[in-house]
């Protein structure tokens, strides 16, 4: 079983490549030229780090931590160098996954404007600003998340959407934080807990109530998040890239003061340089864990 490993603090590196990777099948018709996609599961992270020049008695910490990783098998906790803090101003450390809209069987139709009208008091907690994600619409283009714009009821809701008309389609789904989604329904985690969150903020989606715990997922924030107060209580919905890989369950924390994912090395090997006068030079590959 993998183990967590402390990776040291210091120095920073002095040069850093921070990578999203996507899993994406392309296929072109030969005859029309057509191309069509699919995205699959396997969205990732991946970094190439350099450390500055430093003598043995500060190397040796690096060395230690590297081969304890034993190549690829254990894992430890990492950001992008560039952005360990957030532009936000959220004043405190966590926010909390909330499901706001989470109905698993629902009667749904859609119109081209962007309405949608569930059958049931599906949006009660919905918030401006939501990202919800419907399945089970027979056009496929009406699946995925949409931001809602407007609340006209706790049935009809207007999306960012360009809906293709369907009407009274049964068994579908309307839920939030579910794997797929590219935005997340939170809450500040305490009352008067308030503050930004700003495009280019990374996110850390733990697997648990807790902040100190293995992170699940990092995630970047793509577009200011909008936020909502009720009763002393600030409501955050945020725009985030890649997709979540697995169901966010109510409570989570969601880290935003200094967030991390867990990663492990890319190779097998692990190795440094050092010069005439006993400066060494470390580099490594790593990659999000999934």
């Amino acid at each position: 079983m993998a183990k967590l490993f402390t990776m040291p603090s210091t120095p920073n590196f002095v040069r850093s490549n921070f990578t999203l990777q996507r899993t994406i099948g392309l296929t072109v018709s030969p005859f029309t030229g057509k191309t069509k996609t699919q995205e699959f599961d396997g969205v990732y992270w991946t970094a190439e780090v350099s450390l500055p020049p430093m003598r043995r008695d500060v190397a040796k910490n690096w060395q230690s931590f590297l081969l304890e990783l034993n190549g690829p098998i254990n894992h430890f906790k990492f950001a992008d160098p560039d952005a360990l803090t957030n532009l936000g101003t959220y004043t405190t450390a966590h926010l909390t996954s909330e499901l706001r809209t989470n109905n698993t069987s629902v009667t749904l139709s859609f119109a081209s404007n962007g309405t949608l009208t569930a059958s049931a008091s599906t949006f009660a907690n919905t918030k401006v600003g939501d990202f919800i994600v419907v399945t089970g619409a027979v056009n496929e283009e009406n699946n995925g998340t949409h931001k809602i714009t407007t609340i006209t009821s706790n049935t009809v809701v207007v999306t960012d959407a360009d809906f293709i008309a369907e009407s009274n389609t049964t068994s579908c789904k309307v839920r939030t934080n579910v794997k797929g989604a590219t935005g997340l329904s939170l809450r500040a985690s305490t009352t008067g807990a308030s503050g930004t969150i700003k495009k280019g903020d990374y996110l850390s989606v733990q697997s648990a109530a807790s902040s100190s715990g293995t992170p699940a997922q990092l995630v970047m924030v793509v577009e200011d998040a909008t936020a909502t107060s009720d009763s002393g209580n600030d409501f955050y919905s945020v725009k985030t890239e890649p997709k979540l890989r697995s169901d966010l369950s109510s409570g989570h924390y969601v880290v935003f003061t200094n967030p991390k994912g867990t990663f492990r090395l890319l190779t097998n090997a692990v190795n440094w340089d050092a010069d005439n006068i006993s400066n060494y030079g470390i580099s490594f590959a790593c990659i999000e864990v999934i």
